[in-house]
C-alpha cells in the first residue's frame, strides 16, 4: 500500500530517480550511438528517436485512459520498467540497445502518469506549484547527472556507468513498489476493472480533430507546431551533434546541459513572471519566438564551440515560449473549454515529438553532415589522447536542420502576430472534457479535464 499518504513527494522521487539514472548515459550514448552506426549517425539516430515520440504519441491517451480505472501505481511501474528496459542492453548489445529504445516509446509516458497522479492528491489552487516542483526535479536530474557520468566514464570506464544506471532503476521501481501509495484507492475495485475503455479515450487524434473550429485556436495550434517542430528535432540531435561535429568533449557536452538547464530554470521562472507583468502575454510569445529564431540560426551557422556556448544561452530564454502559449490559452478559454484547447495543443507537440527528430536525421543525412573518422577512446587521467574531428571546412551551413528550424520558427512568429492578446475560445463539445486529460506526449503532464485532471504545464531543458 506504501509508506504514508499519497503526495507530490512521492512523484518527485520517481521522476528524479528515472531522469538521473538517464542522465548519467549522456556521454556513453554518444559514442555507442556513432559506433554502432558509424555511417549514418544522424540519421539513425532520428529515425530511433522519431518511431520512440510516434509510438508514444499513440499509446499517452490509452494508458493515461487505462490509469483512470485501474489506478496509477501499476502504470508508474509500467512505464518506469520500459523506459529503463535498455540501459543494460547498452552493454550487453547495442543494436538490442536502440531496438528496444524505439520500442519502449509504447510504454514511456511517465510524465503523463506522474502528473495524473499529482492532480488526483492536489487540489486545482496547489496544482501549478506542485507540477512546478515536478517539473523542476526533472531538470535538476538532468542538470548533475551528465556531468557525473562524463566523470565516472573517464575515470571507471562506461561499463561502471551502465551498471550504476541499472542500479539507480531498479530503485526506482522498488521504491515505486514499495513506497508509492496509490492515489485512486476508490477505484482500485475489482468491479472497475472490466470498465469500458472508450475509442475517443484512446484516439490520440482526437485533440487534433478539433482544431479548425474556431480561428483563434487554429493560429495558436500552427505556432505551436511550427515552433515546437524544430524543438524536438533539435532536443534529438543537439548533443550528439556538439559531441561529434563540433568537437566537444563528454565533460564539455555535459557541464552545456548544466548551464543551459539552470538559465531556462531562471529563465521559466523569474524572467517569464516579469515579462507577463510588463509587455502582456502575446508580446511574450513573440519575444520567445524571436530568441528561438536567433538560437537556432545560430546553430545552423556556427562552427566554433564558443558560439554554441553563446547560442546556448539565448536557447534559454527561449524556452519561455510555451508556458506563455500555456497561460494565453488558459486566460482567454472559458473555464469549461480549458481541456479542449489544451489538449489540441499536447496533441501538436507530441505530434512532433515523432516527426521532430526524424526531419533532422534525414536532413543531415541529404546534406551529408557525418563525422568521417570514429573519435578516439578518452584519454586516461595524466595521458593525452588527441581526437580527429572532421567538418567540412568549405560548407557555408555547418548545421542545416537547425537553419531549417529556424525559417519554420519565422513562419510560428509571423502567425503569432495575427493571434489577438484578448479574446475568447468557443468550442463546444459534450463528452470532450471527460476524455481530454488523457491526451498528451511523454514528457509533457496531461490536459485538464475535470477536477482530478492536471492543468497543462511544461519545462524542457
Amino acid at each position: 500500500q506504501g509508506i504514508g499518504s499519497p503526495s507530490v513527494y512521492h512523484a518527485v522521487i520517481v521522476i528524479f530517480l528515472e531522469f538521473f539514472a538517464w542522465g548519467l548515459l549522456t556521454a556513453p550514448t554518444l559514442v555507442v550511438l556513432h559506433e554502432t552506426f558509424p555511417k549514418h549517425t544522424f540519421l539513425m539516430n532520428g529515425l530511433i528517436q522519431g518511431v520512440k515520440g510516434l509510438l508514444s504519441f499513440l499509446s499517452a491517451p490509452l494508458i493515461g485512459a487505462l490509469s483512470d480505472v485501474w489506478g496509477r501505481k501499476s502504470f508508474l511501474l509500467l512505464t518506469v520498467f520500459f523506459t529503463c528496459a535498455p540501459i543494460p542492453l547498452m552493454k550487453i548489445s547495442p543494436w538490442w540497445y536502440f531496438a528496444v529504445i524505439s520500442v519502449s516509446g509504447v510504454f514511456a509516458v511517465t510524465f503523463s502518469v506522474v502528473f495524473a497522479y499529482v492532480a488526483d492528491i492536489t487540489q486545482e489552487h496547489e496544482r501549478s506549484m506542485a507540477y512546478g516542483l515536478v517539473s523542476a526535479t526533472f531538470a535538476a536530474s538532468l542538470v548533475t547527472s551528465p556531468a557525473i557520468g562524463a566523470y565516472l566514464g573517464r575515470v571507471y570506464g562506461d561499463s561502471l556507468v551502465v551498471v550504476l544506471a541499472t542500479a539507480i532503476a531498479l530503485l526506482d521501481i522498488c521504491f515505486i513498489l514499495v513506497a508509492v501509495p496509490e492515489s485512486l484507492p476508490e477505484k482500485m475495485r475489482p468491479a472497475s476493472w472490466g470498465a469500458p475503455i472508450s475509442w475517443e479515450q484512446a484516439d490520440p487524434f482526437a485533440s487534433l480533430k478539433k482544431v479548425g473550429q474556431d480561428s483563434i485556436v487554429l493560429l495558436i495550434c500552427i505556432t505551436v507546431f511550427l515552433s515546437y517542430l524544430p524543438e524536438a528535432g533539435q532536443y534529438s540531435s543537439f548533443f550528439l551533434y556538439l559531441r561529434q561535429i563540433m568537437g566537444f568533449s563528454s565533460e564539455s557536452v555535459a557541464a552545456f546541459i548544466a548551464v543551459l538547464g539552470i538559465l531556462s530554470i531562471i529563465a521559466q521562472t523569474i524572467v517569464l513572471s516579469l515579462l507577463m507583468r510588463s509587455i502582456g502575454n502575446k508580446n511574450t510569445i513573440l519575444l520567445g519566438l524571436g530568441f528561438q529564431i536567433l538560437q537556432l540560426a545560430w546553430y545552423g551557422f556556427g562552427s566554433e564551440p564558443w558560439m554554441m556556448w553563446a547560442a546556448g544561452a539565448v536557447a534559454a530564454m527561449s524556452s519561455i515560449t510555451f508556458p506563455a502559449v500555456s497561460a494565453l490559452v488558459s486566460r482567454t478559454a472559458d473555464a469549461d473549454q480549458q481541456g479542449v484547447v489544451q489538449g489540441m495543443i499536447t496533441g501538436i507537440r507530441g505530434l512532433c515529438n515523432g516527426l521532430g527528430p526524424a526531419l533532422y536525421g534525414f536532413i543531415f543525412y541529404i546534406f551529408h553532415v557525418e563525422l568521417n573518422e570514429l573519435p578516439m577512446p578518452e584519454s586516461p587521467p595524466g595521458g593525452s589522447v588527441v581526437t580527429q574531428y572532421h567538418l567540412q571546412q568549405n560548407s557555408i551551413i555547418p548545421g542545416p536542420p537547425f537553419l531549417f528550424g529556424a525559417c519554420s520558427v519565422l513562419l510560428a512568429l509571423l502567425v503569432a502576430l495575427f493571434i489577438p492578446e484578448h479574446t475568447n475560445l468557443n468550442l463546444r463539445s459534450s463528452n470532450w472534457k471527460k476524455h481530454c486529460g488523457s491526451h498528451g506526449h511523454p514528457h509533457s503532464p496531461q490536459t485538464p479535464g475535470e477536477a482530478k485532471e492536471p492543468l497543462l504545464q511544461d519545462t524542457n531543458v
